[in-house]
C-alpha cells in the first residue's frame, strides 16, 4: 500500500498529483515522508501586551469594528479593529472578502499569525482566524510546499495516506533495535510527526525517525568504508614536485596545508585507494591542497578531474590551476554546460588522447561522452558529497581513481568523524598569515541612516557590496516575499544612484545566477542584493561589505559562510548584521559573530546554543539534506547510532542475518 501512487488516494486527482510531483512526491511513501519543516504551537494564548514585533503568536481578542475596501482591480482589503483587556490590534486580510461576512462585530476570535509593531501599533496580516470555541489546532505542522498547494489541502492528503496505511504499515526497524532503544512503532511515528497529539508524542515520533535515518546513513557509510579499504589505489611515483611548487609560489603554504598534503601522500603510498575529506574554514587554502594533489597525479603520468557545483566556481578553479600548473608544463581544460560545441569536441578529443592533464568543470564532466585516458585523481566539492550518482559517475571515468572531497563547512572534529565516517578526515585549522580579519558589527533599524552613509563611503572608495535579504517564508507561496525583496532592491537603487545594482534570487536559473555573479566579479555590478546564500567559494577581492538583513533568520554557520564572501583582498572588510528581533537568543547568537572569526569555534557555539533536540518551531537545517535528523542538534543520537552501527557490522558485516534484513533493505534504498 505504501508504494502505490498518491493518485490512488481518494482526494488526490491528476492535477494535484502533478503539483505533488514538483515536491518529489509520487507515492504514498513519499507523501508520508515529506515531514513538516517546522511546527507552530497554536495552543498557548498570549495577551496583546505580551506580543513582541516579529514573533508568531496566538491571541484571543474581541472585534470592535470591521471595514471592507476594494483597493484596485484584483486587490481588496478587510480591516478589523480588535482588542483584549491589555490593548488593541489592527488585523488586515488581503483578497479574503469572505472574512467580512464571516466575522461579526462584538464576537470573540482566535488570531494566529506574525505580529508586527509599527509606531507602537500592533498589526497582523492574513492571520489564521477561528471562532474562540473552535480552537486553532494546538501543535500545527507547517510544510515546505509548491505554489497552488495550501497547508490545509496538503494536511488533508497526509490524513488520507495515514488512513490508507493504518493496518498494513510495514516496519522499517528490526524489533530488537526498537526494544533496545525504546523507540515507538512506525504507525504511531507517522501519525504524530504529522499530527502531534501533544509535545511528548511529537518528541517520540521525531526521535524514532531521526534514529532510523541516522542508523541507515551510518550503516551505509561504514559499509562503504569497509569496501573502500579493500580497494587498491593507483601508485604515484614523485612527490618532490610539491617542493618545487612551494619554491615557485609567491607565498608559503601553512603548516596545516603541508600536513594535509602529507596525509594525502601517506594514503597513496600505503597502496590503498585515497578516500579523504579535506575540511577547512573559509579562506584556509583548500584549493591549494587540491592543486598539490592534482599536480602529484599529473607528474606521475596520470590525469586529474575537479568538479565544482557552479560555472563561476569552475572558472575560478580553472584560472587558479592554470596560474600554477602550466608553469610545470601541464595542460588544464575547462568543461561546463556553456562550453561551445566546437571547443567541447576538441577538449573531449585531447582528454581521450591524454594531452589534457587536468579537467575542471561542472556536472558536464560526468556526461557519457567524456572519456579520460587514465584518470587517477578526482576532487569534488562538498555539494556533491552526497550526490551518490554524480560521485559514482565521476569514479567510473577512471580505474579505481583516488578521491578527495573538499568541505568549507567548519564543524567540530568529533562531529566530522561521525558525519563523514566513510572517509578519512583532514582538517586545515590555520589561516594564511597577513589576512585582515573581517570586522563584524551588529545594528538595528535605528542605525539605518549611519549604515547608508557608511555604504556610500565604501562605494566612493570603489568597493563592492553584498546585501542579503532572506525571503520571509519558503512555504507554499513565496511570491509576496519575492515582491518585497524586489521592492527592497529598488529602494537600494534609489538610495545609491549611479551605482549598478543587481538582484539575485533562488527562483532564477543557474545560468542567470552565474551571469550576474560573473558581472559582479568583473566589477560591473557594484551592489548585489540577494535572497539566497551567496555561492560558497566565489572570490571577489573588491567586495568589502556583507550586509545581512534579518540576520536572526540564519544559523551561525550560515552567517559565517556569508561573512567569508568578503575580506578576500587587501582592503579592510566589514560584516553588518541587521536585526530588530530583541529576543535574548538572537542577541546571544549575533554576539558570537561579533566576537570571533573562527569557524570551528562558531560551529561549537552553534551546537551549544541550539542544544540537542531544539527543533520546536525551527526549520530542520543540518549540514546534509536529511529529512528530519540534524547533525548539529542530534549529536547524542548520532553518537549512539554510530556505536550501534559499528556493533551490528562487527557481528554481521554484510547484513545477512535474518534480523537485519530490514536494515539491509533500507540501506540499499539510500546507497544502492
Amino acid at each position: 500500500m505504501i508504494d502505490i501512487s498518491v493518485e490512488a488516494l481518494p482526494n488526490i486527482k491528476k492535477e494535484r498529483g502533478a503539483m505533488l510531483k514538483k515536491l518529489g512526491i509520487s507515492t504514498v511513501y513519499d507523501l508520508l515522508n515529506h515531514f513538516p519543516k517546522r511546527y507552530e504551537d497554536r495552543s498557548r494564548k498570549k495577551t496583546l501586551i505580551e506580543c513582541f514585533d516579529g514573533e508568531k503568536a496566538l491571541v484571543k481578542a474581541t472585534v470592535k469594528s470591521k471595514s471592507y475596501r476594494q483597493v484596485r482591480k484584483n486587490l481588496d482589503m478587510v480591516k478589523l479593529s480588535v482588542y483584549d483587556e491589555t490593548g488593541k490590534m489592527e488585523v488586515t486580510y488581503f483578497n479574503q472578502k469572505y472574512m467580512y461576512q464571516s466575522i461579526r462585530e462584538g464576537g470573540e476570535y482566535l488570531f494566529f499569525g506574525k505580529v508586527q509593531r509599527d509606531f507602537g501599533k500592533l498589526q497582523m496580516v492574513n492571520p489564521v482566524t477561528e471562532a474562540e470555541q473552535k480552537n486553532t489546532g494546538g501543535i500545527t505542522p507547517v510544510y515546505a510546499l509548491t505554489k497552488g498547494l495550501s497547508q490545509n489541502v496538503f494536511s488533508s492528503f497526509v490524513k488520507s495516506a495515514i488512513l490508507a496505511i493504518d493496518l498494513q504499515t510495514k516496519e522499517t526497524l528490526p524489533e530488537y533495535i526498537k526494544r533496545k532503544y525504546q523507540l515507538c512503532d512506525i504507525l504511531f511515528a507517522y501519525k504524530n510527526i504529522h499530527f502531534p497529539s501533544n509535545e511528548q508524542a511529537l518528541k517520540l515520533a521525531r526521535e524514532r525517525f531521526a534514529f532510523e535515518e541516522l542508523l541507515f546513513f551510518e550503516l551505509g557509510l561504514l559499509s562503504k568504508k569497509s569496501n573502500n579499504s579493500l580497494n587498491k589505489g593507483i601508485p604515484f611515483t614523485d612527490y618532490k614536485i610539491v617542493e618545487k611548487l612551494e619554491d615557485y609560489l609567491p607565498f608559503k603554504l601553512t603548516n596545516a596545508q603541508k600536513r594535509t598534503v602529507r596525509e594525502i601522500a601517506k594514503d597513496i603510498n600505503s597502496g590503498k585507494q585515497l578516500n579523504r575529506l579535506v575540511q577547512g574554514d573559509v579562506g584556509s587554502g583548500k584549493t591549494m591542497v587540491a592543486l598539490c594533489a592534482l599536480l602529484i597525479a599529473a607528474n606521475s603520468g596520470y590525469q586529474g578531474a575537479m568538479m565544482a557545483p557552479t560555472e563561476i566556481l569552475a572558472h575560478q578553479h580553472y584560472d587558479e590551476l592554470c596560474k600554477y600548473l602550466e608553469h610545470f608544463g601541464f595542460r588544464v581544460g575547462l568543461l561546463t554546460g556553456s562550453t561551445p560545441k566546437k571547443e567541447k569536441a576538441l577538449i573531449l578529443k585531447e582528454l581521450k588522447e591524454g594531452s589534457i592533464n587536468i579537467l575542471v568543470g561542472t556536472h558536464a564532466i560526468i556526461e557519457a561522452d567524456v572519456e579520460f585516458k587514465n584518470l587517477a585523481m578526482c576532487i569534488t566539492d562538498e555539494q556533491h558529497r552526497f550526490g551518490v550518482n554524480q560521485r559514482g559517475k565521476l569514479f567510473e571515468k577512471g580505474k579505481n581513481p583516488h578521491f578527495l572531497v573538499m568541505s568549507a563547512t567548519p564543524i567540530p572534529r568529533t562531529l566530522a568523524l561521525i558525519m563523514y565516517s566513510d572517509l578519512d578526515v583532514s582538517i586545515i585549522d590555520e589561516l594564511p598569515p597577513g589576512r585582515k580579519a573581517v570586522k563584524t558589527l551588529y545594528a538595528n533599524e535605528k542605525d539605518r541612516l549611519k549604515i547608508d552613509e557608511f555604504l556610500k563611503e565604501r562605494l566612493l572608495n570603489d568597493d563592492q557590496i553584498y546585501i542579503v535579504c532572506p525571503l520571509v517564508e519558503e512555504t507554499e507561496n513565496t511570491d509576496d516575499s519575492l515582491k518585497n525583496a524586489v521592492e527592497y532592491s529598488k529602494v537600494i537603487e534609489k538610495k545609491f544612484p549611479g551605482y549598478k545594482v543587481a538582484f539575485l534570487h533562488g527562483k532564477m536559473k543557474n545560468s542567470e545566477k552565474d551571469e550576474i555573479m560573473m558581472r559582479f566579479k568583473a566589477g560591473e555590478i557594484k551592489i548585489l542584493v540577494s535572497t539566497t546564500v551567496i555561492e560558497v567559494g566565489v572570490n571577489v577581492p573588491n567586495a568589502t561589505v556583507m550586509m545581512v538583513e534579518n540576520a536572526e533568520r540564519f544559523g551561525l554557520s550560515q552567517l559565517h559562510q556569508l561573512r567569508g564572501r568578503v575580506g578576500r583582498g587587501e582592503k579592510q572588510a566589514y560584516n553588518i548584521l541587521l536585526s530588530d528581533n530583541p529576543s535574548k537568543a538572537t542577541m546571544e547568537r549575533l554576539k558570537v559573530m561579533v566576537k570571533t572569526n573562527d569557524g570551528f569555534k562558531i560551529s561549537e557555539k552553534d551546537l551549544e546554543l541550539r542544544g540537542p533536540g531544539d527543533f520546536f518551531g525551527t526549520a530542520q537545517s543540518g549540514f546534509i539534506d536529511m529529512k528530519i535528523a540534524n547533525f548539529l542538534t542530534d549529536v547524542k543520537t548520532l553518537n549512539t547510532v554510530m556505536e550501534e552501527a559499528k556493533d551490528i557490522l562487527s557481528k554481521d558485516p554484510r547484513l545477512e542475518r535474518e534480523e537485519n534484513q530490514l536494515l539491509k533493505e533500507n540501506v540499499r534504498k539510500i546507497f544502492g
